[in-house]
């Protein structure tokens, strides 16, 4: 035990970059269906009554 590999700081860098990773997708997915989705509330705010 003395000179047991101390791997739990490895395994929280690379929980750390795959949650990065994951970010970096889902910001990238946000920003391309962007447009549609303002194209979708102001085509139902034109339909609303005033």
């Amino acid at each position: 035990m003395l000179f047991a590999p101390k791997e739990k700081g490895q395994g929280l860098v690379e929980y750390a970059i795959i949650l990065a990773l994951i970010a970096v997708v889902v910001i990238a997915v946000m920003l391309s269906i962007k447009p549609k989705v303002e194209g979708l509330l102001k085509s139902v705010a034109t339909q609303l009554p005033n």
